[in-house]
């Protein structure tokens, strides 16, 4: 108690300079506009949740007072507008210092930080982007998409959002962690280890790309961490649970055993069920997951974890999909998974591109639904909304998403929470779920989903219109397609 009176009349000091400097720089003179200044903060809460304030690490307390008054003057920074003027917002582009690991293309890989000065937490994000399987397609992806096969036209700087984002309002717990991004160029799901040879023509050198960012980062802090968070989407969130035990077994190696090592993956989740129809396997759309998978670890060289590997030896392939490896990994990771994923219905041929659905269709979608809730029902910290969508953690909307009443930024704090009450013998925080899948059995049945847009006008869809787009009669739709209809002229309410 001595601490927190301590710490509280240190904050409300802290806070009247930043207020006398900020009235010194607008007292006469001209006032600088800055670059990207942050609106007032807003104490946002979850509907039926307490209200929640900014995420003060009070841990720090009984271990570093230093490094917690850091996180005091950065909180008063941010609620000073004169005083963000000095903030940078950006990361910035740094290449490894190992150069014989490369992207696709033999340019050098690299990654974007922003460090914050005093802040033991890390949060190491992969950027996904589908993949390549062999030396035509990858040749193809590399005339249309270069830049996730090359960094020879990467930015300098990068603005981070949703989760990556250094706006408390946007970013409610992990606002004031290092930030860095790790640009997709090797193609590989992130599990090459493969240079460059004649005969693939590219070098596939994901997971290394990983593991020489995090020998670089230790000399820039990351030795003092106390937790790094290990995220991504899509192809990038496949790599974390392909790679988040290599990143902790890497560490304890280099003797930082003192660093948490978590994950979280979005929209990773793949599933290697049976395509709605099949066709040929020209590309990774049109080709069945397990098939391009099956090739594509043979001409990355992709390795896989150690324990999946094992337990499906000669068709480590299975080692891609998350139900298999998660049973395998021992690392703490939070799941992250739309129940009606867009990335999976195109793999699976189920195109909603406005023409009538069809039963079969309708059905093949609901079965979808079905077999994810299966799939991650054993997942102990996972968020899964009944959405049609695809990727969540960087999009701006990330916030305001929820399951049974939680929203995403909430479930993971309750993880975090829990994780650090599990590591101190702690019974787990009450009304704090980590565990959330709707129940609801088609896509955007949640309210909360984010805006659905017509692919074609770019126009926002409401449910109702979203129904119609793809077909449906919405007026006599029969219970047993597991939807019942109460509808005015303005809303639409599901009774499910």
């Amino acid at each position: 108690m001595t601490a927190i009176r301590m710490v509280s009349s240190v904050l409300l000091l802290v806070l009247m300079q930043s207020g006398a400097l900020c009235a010194r720089r607008f007292r006469g003179g001209r006032n600088p506009q800055p670059r990207r200044a942050p609106p007032p903060p807003t104490y946002r809460a979850d509907r039926g949740d307490t209200t929640e304030s900014f995420p003060l690490d009070f841990t720090a307390v009984e271990e570093n007072m230093n490094d917690f008054m850091t996180q005091v003057k950065n909180l008063a920074q941010s609620l000073y507008p004169c005083s963000a003027q000095k903030l940078d917002y950006d990361m910035r582009l740094n290449f490894l210092e190992n150069t014989s690991v490369t992207c696709n293309d033999g340019s050098p890989a690299g990654y974007y930080l922003k460090e914050s000065r005093g802040s033991r937490r890390w949060l190491i994000f992969l950027e996904g982007g589908w993949y390549c399987f062999n030396k035509e397609n990858c040749d193809s992806r590399y005339e249309t998409m270069r830049r996730l096969m090359s960094s020879s036209k990467w930015p300098q700087t990068k603005t981070g959002t949703g989760i990556l984002s250094p706006l408390p309002e946007e970013n409610p717990h992990w606002w004031n962690a290092n930030m860095v991004f790790i640009p997709y160029c090797s193609s590989d799901v992130w599990s090459g280890v493969t240079a460059k040879t004649e005969q693939s023509g590219y070098a596939f050198m994901g997971s290394l790309i990983i593991q020489e960012v995090l020998k670089d980062l230790l000399n820039k802090g990351l030795d003092n961490a106390k937790v790094l968070l290990l995220a991504g989407s899509s192809a990038g969130g496949t790599g974390v649970l392909l790679n988040v035990d290599r990143v902790a077994e890497l560490l304890e190696g280099l003797g930082h055993t003192g660093i948490q090592v978590r994950g979280l993956s979005d929209s990773g989740w793949f599933l290697d069920n049976k395509q709605y129809h099949c066709t040929d396997c020209v590309d990774t759309v049109s080709c069945a997951p397990t098939e391009t998978i099956k090739r594509g670890i043979k001409y990355w060289g992709g390795v896989v974890p150690e324990k999946c590997k094992q337990a499906h030896e000669g068709e480590e392939w299975n080692c891609f999909f998350g139900y298999r490896v998660f049973p395998s990994i021992k690392s703490p990771v939070f799941v992250v998974q739309w129940l009606f994923d867009e990335a999976q219905l195109t793999v699976d041929n189920i195109q909603l591109t406005g023409q009538p659905v069809q039963e079969g269709q309708w059905r093949y979608i609901q079965n979808l639904g079905i077999e994810l809730r299966n799939t991650l029902k054993d997942v102990p910290a996972m968020f899964a909304p009944a959405c049609l969508s695809h990727e969540v953690i960087t999009r701006n909307y990330w916030i305001d998403v929820q399951v049974k009443g939680t929203s995403l930024p909430r479930a993971l704090h309750c993880w975090d929470r829990s994780l650090h009450d599990n590591r101190n013998n702690k019974a787990p925080p009450k009304g704090c779920p980590v565990h959330l899948i709707d129940s609801c059995p088609w896509p955007h049945c949640n309210p909360t989903c984010p805006t659905i847009r017509d692919q074609f006008t770019g126009q926002e869809m409401n449910v109702i219109q979203f129904l119609m787009h793809m077909g449906f009669d919405v007026s006599n739709m029969p219970p047993h397609q597991g939807i019942s209809l109460c509808y005015s002229p303005f809303e639409l309410s599901f009774a499910l």
